[in-house]
């Protein structure tokens, strides 16, 4: 199986942007004492398709759950996820399982 690499780059470009958006917009529904907020499970699942990169950029921008330790310490495991689907992904790459298409267009 192959993927453009411009398609690839966009997915991960757009799962990045979303963990990153779930998190400023949690921090401004935090900042409103509103009623209904955006699930930590989900905030850290958003994370999880590898998109770690912009949910830690998400929490640091925008200083969101950074003082909770359990939270912290979730988001260390989506960091690991991401690494192990990053080494997965690298390993059938090597299989010649999965692969990226460089077009020029």
């Amino acid at each position: 199986m192959s993927l453009p690499a411009g398609i690839a780059v966009a997915l991960l470009l757009l799962t990045n942007l979303v963990a990153f958006a779930a998190q400023w917009w949690d921090k401004r529904l935090a900042r409103t004492h509103a009623k209904s907020r955006t699930p930590e499970r989900t905030l850290l699942l958003l994370g999880v398709p590898l998109a770690a990169p912009g949910m830690l950029l998400g929490m640091r921008v925008f200083r969101h759950k950074t003082q909770k330790r359990s939270f912290q310490l979730k988001a260390a495991l989506v960091v690991f996820a991401n690494l192990l689907i990053a080494g997965v992904l690298g390993w059938l790459a090597t299989q010649g399982v999965v692969g990226l298409e460089l077009a020029l267009y």
